[in-house]
């Protein structure tokens, strides 16, 4: 389980490929504080740690996880956002997040307002998922709140603190992101089909 507040912005620097998974080698300021088999939200993405060395470790990424999110365009130097498991007893800043990504979306405008910006994605709403007003979603492993949520799309407004310490500042438009949508909002849209 956790909270959406990044906690580093580490950096790949390996990718090897063995059979259909993924061995994603990052660089992260907290490496000598993790241990093997623990779990760390990458991206968003909830992947235990197989190997550590040094200040780098190792997660392996399977098919159905690289079919459901960005992890198969990262490229060797790219920065992705890192989050470790909350402990209980701690504030929940931001909202609860499971590490389970729901789909992509694209980016499709980056506004720059004079001091913070606003981000719009577009997602395939054939696949159930729904954002609603000042509601919550996850980007890229980061508790965002939802502004001009429509259909298929919404928008987000970044800080310059969110900006300068996520992959955020890395976005151009048709980026491809990992949302999770919030766990609450898929429990009740899933009670109401029925």
């Amino acid at each position: 389980m956790f909270t959406g507040i990044i906690e580093n912005l580490g950096e790949i620097t390996a990718i090897e490929q063995e059979n259909e998974n993924f061995h994603f080698t990052i660089k992260s300021n907290f490496t000598p504080e993790l241990k093997i088999d623990q779990s760390i939200a990458h991206n968003g993405v909830c992947l235990t740690i197989v190997k550590i060395d040094g200040d780098n470790y190792t997660v392996t990424a399977i098919k159905e996880t690289l079919e459901k999110s960005n992890m198969r365009f990262l490229k060797v130097g790219d920065k992705i956002n890192l989050e470790r498991a909350m402990k209980l007893g701690e504030r929940l800043d931001g909202h609860i997040v499971q590490g389970h990504v729901d789909q992509t979306a694209k980016c499709t405008n980056i506004l720059d307002e004079n001091g913070s910006w606003l981000f719009t994605f577009e997602y395939d709403s054939s696949k159930q998922n729904i954002t609603i007003e000042k509601g919550s979603i996850t980007i890229n492993g980061i508790s965002l709140t939802v502004v001009n949520s429509k259909k298929n799309s919404f928008s987000v407004a970044i800080i310059p603190y969110t900006y300068e310490n996520t992959n955020f500042h890395t976005f151009k438009i048709g980026a491809v992101v990992n949302l999770e949508f919030d766990v609450i909002g898929k429990y009740v849209a899933r009670l109401l089909e029925k």
